[in-house]
């Protein structure tokens, strides 16, 4: 009841005020004789001035009926406006200062460097992905030319490898990361795109296949971890980025006539890549292989910081056919491409643009030669039609023809052609062969 009489004890003061001045005389006299004229009405004043001075305070609610063993009004009738504005402002400040702490927190410790909190997470990050990684990947023994890497591939035993791991081998020994060893037999195996499939009876306990990126979702700049046996040094990790995409892996098959198949859409990285970790898989961050190690660029032969892996659009397409059928056979044209158009030869060859696979040379009976395509002039290297687009996907050099026809086509395939000749845009049908 204390906080009624703090604001009702100013009304009270204000009305004695107003009392006193009226009773005062006008022209400052201090004689208390009321004067001739007519009395004023106190009550009525101190009324006016209670009713000013209650329209200026907030309304006060209804306050709900007490119950009925409460013996002190409800606490609303005990708290002033006044009051209730001061507790909602603390309880604001509380709040605020609450949220604070919690964003302060969360927030990185200015006295900490960014540095050790992104190597503290990326060194979590590597080591578990190592613990789950690692027992797939295997150390194989081909007797007697040397050894390599591979991993498993799936729960029926079979081993993803480079196939310049196993060529030549007589037999194969796979040792496990746990130390467990096993015989394996040669399952596929695929010279153009450097790929083997090996199989052992039994997987051991608790070894589960590595899974696969989707193809097409590596980018420069992003972390690439290497597992393999570099130098038979069984379960080593190193660590790099993507440095390249869309190189090219020259198959070691020699077909004759200074020509040569290759691999298009390999990665390159810089992840410490030696001899050993042939046939390992690269991974991207996830855990997930986006790669085989296949190759260094030296001349040492050791690693110098460029390394080539099979992209794993690659094993997604190829390694079951190796695994049902033992071979992969290539869709083909039956053609000779310039593999990229430099501004001199946009010159000599005369071509209003540089975008596109050059035809230089057409096999005679072959499946470019059954569709109407036109080579080049042996002579003057005029006259051969640009490829630009296979079934409305652009082509800009012969990179992208290769690696569309290697990872989206088939042998027997109808595919629709789009070149430009002499200025002319004409789409032609063609039906693959197969690559011989």
């Amino acid at each position: 009841m204390q906080r009624k009489q703090h604001v009702f004890f100013p009304l009270f003061i204000i009305m004695m005020v107003v009392l006193a001045a009226c009773a005062q005389d006008p022209a400052g006299n201090t004689d208390t004789t009321p004067p001739a004229v007519a009395t004023v009405d106190t009550a009525a004043i101190a009324d006016q001035v209670l009713a000013e001075v209650q329209s200026q305070l907030p309304p006060t609610p209804e306050p709900e009926p007490p119950m009925e063993s409460a013996a002190e009004p409800p606490l609303e009738e005990l708290i002033s406006a006044e009051v209730a504005a001061q507790v909602e402002s603390e309880v604001t400040n509380q709040v605020a200062e609450a949220l604070a702490a919690t964003a302060a927190a969360e927030t990185i410790n200015a006295n900490e460097p960014l540095q050790n909190l992104i190597e503290t997470d990326l060194e979590e990050t590597l080591s578990t992905l190592y613990r789950n990684a690692n027992p797939a990947v295997v150390y194989i023994i081909a007797f007697p030319l040397g050894t390599g890497s591979g991993f498993v591939y799936d729960t029926e035993g079979h081993i993803v490898t480079n196939n310049h791991v196993v060529e030549g081998a007589d037999s194969y020994e796979i040792v496990f990361a746990n130390g467990d060893r096993a015989r394996a037999e040669l399952t596929g195996r695929d010279v153009d795109s450097d790929l083997a499939v090996l199989k052992v009876d039994q997987l051991p306990e608790g070894t589960n296949p590595l899974p696969l990126a989707p193809a097409g979702r590596v980018q420069v700049g992003q972390f690439a971890v290497a597992i393999g046996n570099p130098f038979g040094e069984q379960g080593s990790m190193s660590l790099g980025i993507i440095s390249g995409l869309g190189r090219s892996l020259e198959s070691q098959r020699d077909i004759g006539q200074n020509s040569s198949y290759s691999l298009p859409g390999v990665i390159q990285t810089d992840a410490p890549i030696n001899p050993g970790n042939s046939g390992g898989p690269l991974f991207n961050l996830d855990g997930e292989v986006i790669g085989i190690n296949a190759a260094i660029a030296t001349t040492t032969g050791t690693n110098s910081g460029v390394g080539f892996a099979i992209p794993v659009a690659a094993v997604h397409r190829i390694v079951p056919v190796l695994i049902t059928d033992g071979a992969y056979t290539y869709p083909y044209l039956g053609v000779s491409f310039d593999g990229e158009i430099s501004l001199d030869e946009q010159e000599i060859y005369d071509l209003p643009d540089r975008n596109g696979a050059y035809v230089l040379s057409v096999i005679s009976g072959g499946p470019a030669d059954a569709a109407g395509l036109i080579a080049a002039n042996p002579e003057t290297g005029r006259g051969g039609d640009l490829i630009v687009a296979i079934d409305d996907v652009a082509i800009n050099n012969f990179a992208d023809l290769n690696a569309y026809l290697s990872f989206n086509a088939s042998v027997g395939q109808t595919i629709q052609i789009t070149i430009n000749r002499d200025g002319e845009f004409i789409t032609l049908p063609l039906t693959l062969g197969a690559r011989p």
